[in-house]
This record gives C-alpha cells, structure tokens and sequence, in this order.
C-alpha cells in the first residue's frame, strides 16, 4: 500500500474512514494541534494504532513550533537512508536502494516495536 498523506489524491483505504481530515477541514484548520479540542479522542485512538505514528505528538509540536516546511525537511532527512539518500518508510528495516540497514532512523530507533507491532498482525497485511 502507498499513501502520499491525509491531502494527496494517494490514500489507503482506511483514509475512507477517518475522522481527522474531514473534522480538520470543517474547522478550517491544518493540522490537529492547531485545534482547541487538541489532543481529541479520535486523535488518541488514531495515534496508538500504527508504529508509524509513535512520534505524532512530537510532530504536531515541532509543525506549531518550527513550521511545517522546517519540521517536513527534517523528516525527509529523518526517513532518508545514510548511505544513498533514499527516503525509506518507518517499516523499511533496510534501504529500498542499496539495502543498508537501517533504512532510516525511524526504524534504527522503532525495529523492536515495529517487529512486534508486525508479529500480531493478520497475514494479509504483512505482505502489503
């Protein structure tokens, strides 16, 4: 599966559902922590779902503090390969490129939680 994000015409079909982007766009807000009501309950539930999402509380401060062009640049470098520049996923324990491990610091810092997220996972999902 690829999404591109909450704002890309590139979803995944869990995107169908959510709650987030459509509560965002009514409030005329672009990201959650800008709301009042910050962190909701849909947020909580949303973040405690996916190891990808372990540092959206981290994130959310850093877009409110830095902006959302510095903190995005710092995640591209974040997610990039140390080798080749390769921006890899939080699931990508090695480079997609050239295959050196990790394939980021996200997963150098998550593999053990990310590795037992996966375990409990239906087979069908692993292979996506």
């Amino acid at each position: 599966m690829k999404c591109n994000g909450c704002r890309s015409d590139k979803r995944i079909p869990f995107c169908d559902t959510c709650k987030l982007y459509p509560c965002a766009e009514e409030k005329g807000i672009d990201f959650c922590g800008e709301c009042d009501e910050y962190p909701c309950d849909e947020l909580k539930e949303f973040q405690s779902l996916a190891p990808h999402r372990f540092e959206l509380w981290e994130a959310q401060e850093q877009i409110k503090t830095k902006g959302y062009e510095k903190w995005m640049d710092e995640m591209k470098d974040y997610y990039s390969c140390d080798k080749c520049g390769t921006i890899n996923s939080a699931y990508d324990f090695q480079c997609r490129s050239c295959k050196a491990k990790p394939g980021n610091e996200y997963t150098k810092k998550y593999r053990k939680k990310i590795m037992e997220f996966l375990a409990k996972q239906p087979l069908d999902l692993k292979k996506e």
